[in-house]
């Protein structure tokens, strides 16, 4: 390799290039970017190198290597890495999980480390099954506990106040086992969409639980204080609610707990009790682990998977994350310790749909689930041979005595897991690449922007096939973009209709068999999301439930399409706006257009009691969610009337611009003034506090009406870009927004 060729800079989308200045570049103290991304990729691969020098106490100089597979787009490390690596902060992983006891010095302990972790650009994992029920005794004052719910709204209210300084969001994973005395209000926890907004919640399921479903028995409900059983609950009733809330809004998901520790590679350490955010990476208390991807995009070669490339770059990639645990400066001495002590990393994959596009096989067909068995087995075992390796040089990890390793007689290894499927977000957009293991979201698709334009955005591997056999034309993108899919389209070839298949095209089933079949070849777990239709019933939900437990998933999160209360893009179109459509590559994003009002609209008028006197507050809607706010003062005139006459205005403007409706409460809920009125739940601590909790209250009298959804997740809050569920997580492939992180 010649050092021209070393140091040739990446090929990167006008996409790539907007989330890379705004969120991953380093900034003068003004906040202008002060390095190209060949800077970035060199900073990283040099400081990643830096380490494999200091490990192998001699020089090992793999540094044009580490930048070549970066600005090749054939991997990328977590975001953490990407931002942190060479610079002061120099915190490099992306997820953590923190231990959280029965006590108020556990429990604040946790809380003041997550801001810490927060605060250094990571996300946090956390069980709270070890916190006594709601109500049950605390013996030091003679009172009563709270229980673990109350308590995760003080972990939710700090991680809002950090918000990991504007470059990442604060995320949270929060876990409570099934056999928990509180299990049913936590499950019940996020139907209010407007609490615990910074965390994923999932239920940790245990073996005897599904059996106790699979035959509607009772199962036992354990205070986890003193171990005893206080009480039997019916199994399937659980189950049921469990899928119940998951069709209303995506929430909570469901994690095997013992699938977990049955591959829990250190025992002897401790038990897995909870996971990262978006539930991939089973964690110990105190560890964290580093993760990056590789771009099957790129691993294709005269139409078949480059399998010499595919093991260069597994090999290369597993050494470049061991670098990373070394390089790394962790936020507390704790997560150093355990982390060095296992010295887990998660390599996985991006790029999974694009490789089955450019091969010619459908996402939802055997072909495509034997080749993910293979592809995954075959970086899975090259990883552990890489991992086999690095031990001989360096040395296994220190916890190898007693592990699963030393039991099975196997030979020593550096890491104690190697691979994890992680959902790629932010990193899938520098690469130009499907994300993680899911299917395309769309084909095409309309999105309306701040100049009254209606753009159609196309997949580019759709465009140059379309090009290149001659059936393009802007009419046809239009018709499928009106749609988000080719199926039906009879000017598409059928062969190309085969392929391009998107998340909707296939069924539940397809989803979790793809999922299965990774899983089967991966270390830790694979984060993935089963869509749904917006008319799926809740059964269907109850049957991918079970189809993760029968094919040996280690969880499953879904989401069914318009379930949650963000604004939707429309996919409709008017013939006389037909004049402002233009034909754009799928890099090119922009905000949401503002809705036009109708003449008639439909609402409530709320009373809240404020210190200024009632406050009348009338919430309108149109078909597609909430439109516009009025409000009214009881004494009418002055500056308190003006300020809500104002809020009112802006808070319509945001909800026709596309922003949710509850990140308008979010804005508003909790400011103060000098005059608050009211106590206890009915407290209101100013006009904009009331105006808050008038919308939720709106929100949740209105949960049962019909609403139209279409064939999306929504607008983001940021760009007005559509949302995508990948995970368990909202993400904008526009501008790189993250709900979590």
């Amino acid at each position: 390799m010649t050092q021209a060729n070393a140091s040739a800079g990446p090929k990167l989308s006008q996409n790539a290039m907007t989330v890379l200045t705004k969120r991953y570049l380093k900034r003068d103290s003004e906040g202008t970017p002060i390095e190209t991304p060949e800077d970035m990729f060199r900073r990283v691969a040099k400081a990643i190198n830096a380490a494999e020098v200091a490990v192998n106490g001699k020089k090992a100089d793999h540094e044009e290597d580490y930048y070549r597979m970066m600005t090749q787009l054939d991997f990328l490390p977590n975001s953490p890495t990407l931002m942190n690596a060479g610079r002061e902060l120099g915190q490099l992983s992306a997820c953590f999980v923190l231990p959280v006891g029965d006590s108020m010095e556990s429990i604040f302990e946790a809380i003041k480390n997550t801001a810490l972790i927060h605060k250094s650009g990571g996300g946090t994992g956390f069980s709270f099954s070890r916190i006594r029920p709601a109500n049950d005794e605390v013996q030091s004052t003679s009172g009563v506990s709270s229980g673990p719910i109350s308590f995760m709204r003080v972990f939710d209210a700090a991680t809002e106040t950090i918000k990991q300084g504007g470059t990442r969001r604060g995320a949270n994973m929060g876990i409570l086992r099934v056999d928990h005395p509180d299990i049913m209000d936590f499950i019940m926890a996020k139907r209010d969409q407007t609490i615990l907004t910074n965390f994923n919640i999932s239920v940790g399921l245990t073996e005897a639980f599904m059996k106790a479903v699979e035959k509607d028995q009772d199962y036992d409900i354990i205070n986890p204080r003193n171990g005893k059983v206080m009480k039997k609950l019916n199994a399937a009733k659980v189950f049921n609610q469990i899928v119940d809330m998951a069709w209303t809004n995506g929430e909570p998901g469901i994690i095997f707990l013992d699938r977990l520790n049955r591959d829990n590679p250190t025992p002897h350490v401790g038990e897995i009790e909870s996971t990262n955010p978006c539930g991939e990476q089973p964690l110990l208390p105190y560890e964290s682990c580093n993760l990056g991807s590789l771009n099957l995009t790129n691993m294709i070669s005269n139409g078949d998977v480059d399998w010499k490339k595919l093991e260069q770059t597994v090999r290369l990639a597993t050494r470049f994350l061991d670098n990373v645990i070394e390089a790394n400066k962790y936020p507390l001495p704790e997560i150093d310790e355990m982390t060095r002590s296992n010295r887990k990393i998660g390599l996985g994959v991006m790029g999974w749909a694009d490789m089955l596009i450019l091969l010619g096989i459908p996402y939802n067909s055997k072909d495509a689930i034997a080749l993910g068995e293979k592809v995954m087995k075959f970086i899975n075992d090259k990883s552990h041979e890489e991992s086999i390796q690095l031990a001989a040089e360096r040395g296994a990890f220190p916890n190898f005595k007693g592990s699963i390793f030393d039991k099975k007689g196997a030979d020593k290894i550096r890491n104690a897991t190697c691979t994890t499927i992680a959902p790629t977000g932010t990193i899938s957009i520098i690469a130009n690449s499907s994300s993680g293991v899911e299917p395309l979201f769309a084909v095409s698709y309309v999105r309306q922007v701040l100049d009254n334009n209606r753009l159609i955005e196309v997949h580019p591997l759709f465009e140059k096939i379309a090009r290149e056999r001659g059936f393009y034309s802007e009419e046809l993108m239009q018709k499928i973009a009106e749609k988000g899919t080719v199926q039906g389209m009879d000017a598409v070839p059928e062969d190309v209709r085969r392929v391009f298949v998107t998340s909707h095209d296939i069924t539940p089933a397809d989803h979790v068999l793809m999922q299965a079949a990774f899983q089967k070849y991966t270390d830790n777990a694979v984060s993935k999301t089963v869509n749904f239709c917006h008319d799926a019933s809740r059964e269907d939900v109850a049957t991918v439930y079970r189809m993760a437990y029968k094919e040996g998933c280690k969880g499953v999160t879904i989401y069914r399409d318009g379930s949650r209360d963000m604004q939707v893009l429309s996919v409709a179109k008017k013939e006389e706006e037909k004049k402002n459509e233009a034909v754009i590559p799928m890099e090119s994003r922009k905000a949401s257009r503002k809705r036009e009002r109708p003449r008639a609209l439909t609402g409530s008028t709320y009373q809240m009691e404020t210190g200024c006197g009632p406050l009348y507050i009338t919430i309108n809607q149109d078909q597609n969610g909430l439109f516009e706010l009025f409000t009214t003062m009881g004494k009418a005139g002055g500056c308190a009337a003006s300020q809500c006459e104002a809020i009112g205005r802006l808070v319509s403007l945001a909800w026709r611009s596309g922003v949710q409706a509850r990140q308008a409460v979010k804005q508003l809920i909790g400011i103060t003034c000098h005059k608050p009125a009211g106590f206890g739940d009915n407290r209101i601590t100013s006009c904009a506090d009331a105006v808050a909790k008038a919308i939720e209250l709106h929100m949740l009298n209105d949960e049962e009406s019909p609403t139209r959804f279409v064939n999306n997740g929504g607008a983001c809050p940021e760009c007005g870009g559509p949302i995508e569920h990948e995970g368990g997580c909202c993400v904008c492939h526009a501008c790189g927004y993250s709900e979590c992180a």
